[in-house]
């Protein structure tokens, strides 16, 4: 991964210092709410319902064993003792105290950590897919590409105040998204053109909340080089064209669909035009620069199946269920990737606690090489880990609730953190979630549902996704009580597809009824070996409303 030299160092402590600065004088009245309100949003912090919360930066997902434990460190010094992992890969602490989080900043400083532009109106996180590097299908390492994003966009002084915030994703699998680079305002897609030369699909206009809008194509090959001047045109023109007057019409979706995708395209191309020969050019030697952090490191020569694991599957079927659900196959012999997951009933998904960061921490250095991943799913991936050892990491992992066998399934949903400490819901999140999980408990179940993405968002900002889940759970307001709307048929992959409100929205006691009969009505009517998302979209979203309010609606 890649690792600060002392200018990164410099610069970060340099900017911890500031805010610190900053943070004394708004503490002693000398900076008004106003005028902090954009210093904290660019250092991390929001006002939430009962406390700050303080989102830090975990770059396309990737951390280390050392910066897990300083995690850990800090949920218990500093908050209630755990932390929630969110959809950008990002971590959050929910509980801080504003007066103490320059302190939190210095604590992560020290490990290469910090919280810059995780929020406010800048480029926020690049994210990517939580395989990248291990695995056998992709067109090349996208991490590296990544960093180079996180370098050009961090501190970028024409960027600091764009008119709303900006996300940028990289996919680097061919027919396969995990990254979700449709619903982002800049999709990055690394391709190979007919003659093997790995160039990049870029897409524009993507994004969910209150209008959620597929991204269009708006240039489909780019050469290596000019990564950053076309990401800088596409970004000058949203700056110099985007909605400042209504925050609400305010992202590059409602630019991209106001002007058209043509227009968009010739504006884009005109500034493109005009500075790609300039010092943004990606350079061969700053781009081997930061492939030096990327470097396998010294895998063992191993087999596959090697006899330890051969034997514990055979005689431990749980084992067996957690390889088949948990476990993806690694690119190089004898080593397999591990998605711990963190969707444990009982608990929010993505919250862990304390002790269970440092008990990843564990684990990855015992059997992971000490990296760890976080995922869109709000998962955690140990990504290099010796097939033979398997067994000895489930058996470690479930003894802290880290092994639930159900990723991909429905109760391995997504979900923001909603009314509980989000000022912008309008409704709870986790108690539908939890109402779920305990609805539908049944290993043998789930498996045989399949695959189901199931999306639970608090409020129209839509943090939980729930447009692009398979289902989709929307918290509404009505005249101060809490309600749930259902969508159906979204979609964040390659396929990638905006849900359909499937009617009227249901109290919160009737939600784990409501999604069983969705899944009853799917169970009855679908072919042999047909996804829910598969069987959707060949019966058709009027059947499955009919099947949830009868004929009457």
């Amino acid at each position: 991964m890649y690792v600060y030299d002392e200018y990164d160092q410099q610069i970060l402590n340099e900017r911890v210092a500031q805010f610190k600065g900053q943070m004394a004088r708004y503490l002693d009245g000398k900076i008004s709410n106003d005028e902090f309100l954009p210093l904290r949003l660019q250092n991390g912090i929001y006002v939430q319902r009962y406390a700050p919360m303080l989102r830090v930066a975990i770059p396309y997902g990737l951390f280390n064993t050392a910066q897990m434990r300083r995690l850990a460190r800090i949920a218990r010094d500093y908050d209630k003792g755990y932390a929630h992992f969110s959809t950008r890969q990002n971590i959050q602490f929910n509980w801080p105290e504003l007066s103490r989080c320059p302190d939190i900043l210095a604590e992560l400083a020290e490990v290469q950590m910090h919280a810059v532009q995780t929020s406010g109106n800048c480029i926020r996180n690049t994210t990517t897919d939580e395989y990248a590097g291990v695995i056998a299908d992709e067109v090349v390492d996208p991490r590296p590409y990544c960093e180079i994003i996180r370098q050009w966009s961090t501190f970028h002084p024409e960027f600091a105040f764009l008119p709303r915030k900006f996300k940028i994703a990289v996919n680097a699998v061919p027919g396969q998204d995990r990254a979700a680079i449709q619903v982002h305002d800049i999709g990055v897609n690394i391709v190979r053109n007919d003659d093997g030369d790995i160039g990049y699909r870029i897409l524009v206009g993507g994004g969910l909340g209150r209008t959620p809008i597929i991204a269009e194509e708006i240039r489909a090959f780019l050469a290596e080089e000019d990564l950053l001047t076309y990401l800088d045109a596409i970004i000058r023109v949203y700056n110099q064209f985007g909605r400042r007057d209504n925050k609400y019409k305010a992202r590059i979706k409602i630019l991209v669909k106001a002007l058209g995708i043509e227009r968009m395209r010739e504006l884009v191309e005109d500034e493109w035009n005009r500075i790609k020969d300039g010092e943004g050019r990606l350079i061969s030697a700053e781009l081997d620069r930061v492939k030096k952090h990327f470097i396998d490191p010294e895998y063992r020569q191993l087999t596959n199946e090697p006899t330890e694991l051969v034997e514990a599957r055979a005689s431990n079927p749980a084992f067996a269920r957690w390889l088949q659900q948990n476990v993806k196959q690694h690119k190089q012999a004898g080593y397999a990737i591990v998605v711990l997951s963190l969707k444990q009933k009982g608990n929010p998904p993505g919250d862990v606690t304390a002790e269970q960061m440092e008990h990843i921490a564990d684990l990855a250095d015992q059997y992971s090489m000490g990296e760890i991943r976080s995922t869109h799913q709000q998962n955690l991936v140990l990504a290099n880990v010796e097939q033979a050892q398997l067994f000895a990491l489930w058996q470690d992992a479930k003894a802290k609730g880290l092994a639930t066998p159900t990723l991909g399934l429905l109760t391995d949903m997504i979900c923001c953190p909603g009314g509980d400490f989000c000022a912008l819901a309008n409704a709870k999140s986790i108690p539908v979630a939890e109402a779920i999980q305990q609805r539908f408990d049944n290993l043998d179940y789930l498996h045989d549902l399949g695959e189901i993405d199931l999306n639970i968002s608090g409020c129209m900002n839509a943090c939980g996704h729930h447009h692009i889940g398979h289902i989709g759970v929307l918290g509404v307001d009505k005249k101060g009580e809490e309600f749930y709307q259902i969508s159906l048929g979204g979609s964040s992959g390659d396929d990638a597809s905006i849900g359909k409100i499937l009617g009227p929205s249901f109290a919160r006691d009737a939600m784990p009824d409501t999604i069983a009969k969705i899944l009853d009505f799917y169970v009855a009517k679908r072919i042999a070996g047909e996804t829910f998302l598969e069987a959707y979209r060949r019966i058709g979203h009027d059947s499955f409303k009919e099947a949830v309010y009868g004929k009457a609606h």
